[in-house]
């Protein structure tokens, strides 16, 4: 029996020659992430007597949940963090404005397909877009990490989902996200490896792909995973390329063969590796989708909700705050105004997306027509950030959770939706089809 790719991830991790679904083994990670919850993590570390990692080069670290920091409290955890980098030297920190985690990895080009990457966030999953194994684990496993430099994992079942045809007009991979989750329950992948295929996955850019394994994250997924192409290797290697150059790890002559090594890495399901189902979903039968008040998993198509009163559009986070979404909703907005009672909210993921936005004109357009930019981090997702809701106010948000309280207010609703959606929303002040605007 062939095996499925988590079971070939987790046997590279641990160093054996395979595993099978359920096995038990001790997995060294290529990578161990943290942000703003490194402090609580280094308290836990120095609780069992530890002072020194003992895998300072596989650790990365962000500051992205609170940024800048809103309170004295955020501001202490911070200095915290940056103390314990210093004292522990660790060479991949990112400071705060430099974006959300997921997305400023990826763009460092530290994960490469194949590896294995444990970070104590819930969707870092968000990894299998490279062909990686991307796991959220809990602060206390971080410090274990910390501590020995592996941790044991159970080998997950897997689920298959084939995708086929292709996107219809304005719809996107989000509404494809919600349109699952919503089919199949956001415990319908509890602990499983879901593994991707089929032909609508070359239709998708880079961005639109990175949006489904972190989606998968409320699908209550182990890990998710895209089988990585040449799109992928070619990202990775300019990018890698591109950081060791600035490191002086490597010359502008050693490049050569650089794509082949990162290609050599991935890994494939076998085609009868065992999976305990298997779906096929086509693309083209994807509608516009939102998942209302207060599941992800309570979805509707946009036309059954269409004309609800919005408060405020929220454009951002790890799942839709990159270019191309960015993008979209400068489309739609310019030439238009943010309606009156309704405000525009967009944090980019990260600084370079900011950058690239600016250069392209899609900030000032933005701005133009009435949104707010914040700086590139989680923002107003998790609810300890600044846009905050009042009580009775409705969102729509192109974030991943909408359960009651999440940005940071009881008696709030949250409609998740795809970046157009909330562009087009801003617009006219309630739920809206981007296609409906001029």
């Amino acid at each position: 029996m062939g095996q499925t790719f988590a079971e070939k991830a987790l046997a590279r991790a641990a160093g054996l020659p395979e595993t099978v679904a359920g096995q038990v083994v001790d997995a060294r990670p290529d990578l161990v992430l943290s942000h703003d919850n490194t402090a609580a993590i280094a308290r836990i570390f120095r609780t069992i007597g530890l002072e020194r990692v003992a895998i300072p080069d596989h650790l990365a670290i962000t500051l992205d949940h609170a940024v800048p920091a809103p309170t004295a409290d955020h501001a202490r955890n911070h200095a915290e963090i940056r103390a314990f980098v210093k004292e522990q030297g660790l060479r991949h920190f990112y400071e705060a404005g430099r974006g959300i985690c997921h997305q400023v990895f990826s763009e460092e080009a530290l994960i490469l397909p194949g590896q294995l990457i444990l970070g104590s966030d819930s969707h870092t999953p968000h990894f299998g877009w490279l062909g990686a194994f991307g796991a959220g684990i809990g602060r206390t496993e971080v410090a274990a990490l910390w501590a020995t430099g592996e941790l044991w994992l159970r080998v997950p079942e897997a689920l298959q989902i084939t995708l086929t045809g292709a996107l219809g007009q304005g719809i996107t991979t989000k509404d494809l996200c919600l349109a699952l989750i919503g089919q199949f329950g956001a415990d319908g992948g509890l602990y499983y490896s879901v593994e991707f295929t089929g032909p609508a996955l070359a239709t998708f850019s880079l961005e639109s792909r990175m949006v489904i394994p972190n989606m998968m994250a409320e699908f209550g997924v182990k890990n998710a995973y895209l089988p990585p192409d040449d799109a992928v290797f070619d990202y990775l290697a300019a990018r890698r390329a591109r950081r060791l150059i600035t490191d002086h790890s490597i010359t502008p002559s050693d490049i050569s063969g650089h794509k082949a090594a990162i290609a050599a890495g991935a890994l494939y399901p076998d085609p009868d590796a065992r999976y305990t189902a298997r779906h096929t979903l086509d693309a083209a039968a994807i509608e516009l989708t939102v998942a209302c008040p207060h599941r992800v998993d309570r979805t509707q198509p946009l036309s059954a909700v269409r004309g609800t009163r919005v408060h405020q559009a929220f454009l951002g986070t790890c799942t839709n705050g990159r270019l191309e979404d960015l993008r979209a909703a400068a489309e739609i907005v310019r030439g238009h105004t943010v309606a009156a009672g309704t405000r525009l909210l967009v944090v980019p993921a990260s600084a370079e997306v900011y950058k690239a936005a600016l250069e392209r004109g899609y900030i000032q357009t933005l701005v133009e027509a009435g949104a707010m930019i914040g700086v590139p981090g989680c923002g107003p997702c998790m609810g300890n950030h600044l846009g905050i809701l009042a009580p009775g106010e409705v969102c729509v948000s192109s974030a991943n959770r909408n359960f009651r309280g999440r940005m940071g207010q009881r008696d709030s609703e949250i409609y998740l939706a795809s970046p157009a959606v909330v562009a087009a929303s801003a617009l006219t002040g309630v739920l809206t089809d981007p296609r409906e605007i001029e």
